[in-house]
């Protein structure tokens, strides 16, 4: 498994954990107690960039801590140069969460065109930002094994 990978790999089970512990603490303590507050326009936006806020700092974490455990391991540092292959697979995955974040987004706009409650449409926005992320990372591990 290429390096790259693992650090992709390391990334993806990250944001995965992150995001289930997030997602349980909010509901948890703010959801279960006072169930009207998905309603409530300033929870969900409270709610979300304090999620984008966590996901940041646990990136940079988990980025920070496979440094050193690779430079521990292998005794080299990660280079910092990528190739044309590098750069090919980030555009390829760029893509793909490029149309599945449109595609969510269309999703939750649209389901308000239909009546369907305002919660809703944050919710399939959260969830539409968590798939893009987890496919994006997915693709680019496929893609780094098929070698493009």
């Amino acid at each position: 498994m290429y390096r790259k990978e693992k650090m992709i790999l390391a990334s993806l089970l990250a944001t995965i954990a992150v995001f289930a512990v997030y997602s349980l603490y909010v509901y948890q303590h703010y959801v279960v107690p006072k169930p009207e507050i998905i309603h409530d326009f300033s929870f969900w936006g409270k709610s979300f960039l304090f999620l984008a806020l966590v996901m940041v700092a646990a990136q940079i974490i988990v980025h920070i801590v496979f440094a050193i455990i690779n430079k521990i391991v292998t005794k080299k540092d990660i280079p910092v140069i990528s190739d044309e292959m590098d750069k090919i697979i980030e555009l390829k995955s760029l893509r793909v969460s490029h149309l599945i974040f449109a595609g969510g987004t269309f999703l939750a706009i649209g389901s308000q065109a239909f009546g369907i409650q305002q919660w809703i449409m944050f919710a399939k926005l959260f969830s539409s930002g968590f798939i893009v992320t987890i496919l994006s990372d997915i693709t680019r591990i496929s893609l780094y094994r098929k070698g493009l």
